[in-house]
């Protein structure tokens, strides 16, 4: 029998500098060291995931070229989703510079940390959007529920530019209400170029004491908006150590997918993953 074959959509690497990942409060003190790729491989290996896709974590060029780099060096990471200035004159020089490695996937910026819930909207910023397509890359929306009317309308004016939610766009967890992402989280669902990552999780919960159906509600919400097809499963990793190991965080998802169909499951734990980024999806007999 084959089996699709599994995708981490969503991890990590840095080597940790205050200046560069000033991000982390004191309460985050278990990411102030390095995590690299030897540090990663056996937790993939633990848990049945060959391949990942490495996202990056500054806002720098000289994180893209660093991650495409240790790319080069280990197979498991099977893309790379970079950071190039999408405001800048100088944005079709850096495509062109990263754009010659097949690694690269796509591109994010850090949206949710913009103090302008508009930041979507502006012109420089929509500009360099419009340039994504051609270069054949995606994009990361890196969201909080209140900027998804924003991407809305990002999304409406590039309709052919594929598009991801990273993280379900960081709902409260545990909340009594999901309102009003629940409602917004639909209506960005309902245009076809837009996938999900059911990643980021556990660290919108109560680090400490979150429990598995916790995560219930808001996961019900996204399969129902997006569907089997549309969603991909993805760590966090190392964020996701604040609240909970490689294994138990992965397992938040593999748990809802259990009584999926099985090839529901597969596409949700690397078929649709591979299919976004454009990878070559390697089936592996099992």
């Amino acid at each position: 029998m084959l089996r699709s074959m599994r995708l981490d959509a969503h991890q990590h690497f840095w080597r940790y500098d205050p200046a560069h990942h000033a991000w982390m409060t004191d309460a985050m003190g278990t990411l102030k060291q390095d995590y690299l790729p030897e540090d990663l491989a056996p937790l993939l290996q633990a848990t049945g995931f060959e391949r990942t896709i490495a996202v990056q974590a500054r806002q720098m060029t000289e994180e893209t070229e660093w991650l495409l780099a240790l790319a080069d060096q280990h197979t498991f990471i099977h893309g790379v989703v970079g950071w190039v200035d999408l405001r800048s004159p100088d944005l079709g020089a850096q495509l062109r510079r990263f754009g010659a490695n097949p690694k690269l996937v796509g591109v994010r910026h850090v949206v949710h940390d913009e103090p302008d819930e508009d930041f979507m909207r502006r012109p420089d910023f929509r500009r360099g959007i419009a340039r994504l397509a051609d270069a054949g890359l995606t994009y990361d929306l890196l969201l909080r529920p209140p900027h998804l009317k924003a991407a809305i309308l990002l999304v409406d004016e590039f309709k052919h530019q594929p598009f991801v939610l990273d993280h379900i766009a960081k709902p409260g967890v545990g909340e009594a209400s999901v309102s009003p992402w629940k409602e917004d989280v639909c209506r960005l669902a309902e245009r076809p170029n837009v996938f999900c990552k059911l990643s980021g999780l556990v660290t919108e919960a109560d680090w400490n004491g979150w429990r598995p159906d916790d995560f219930r509600p808001a996961l019900d919400v996204v399969f129902e908006a997006f569907g089997a097809e549309r969603l991909m499963i993805g760590s966090d990793w190392p964020v996701c150590t604040l609240a909970a190991d490689y294994a138990t965080t992965m397992g938040v998802v593999m748990d809802f997918v259990h009584d999926l169909k099985a090839s529901e499951q597969a596409s949700i734990l690397g078929g649709n993953c591979a299919r976004f980024y454009g990878l070559t999806q390697i089936e592996e007999a099992a």
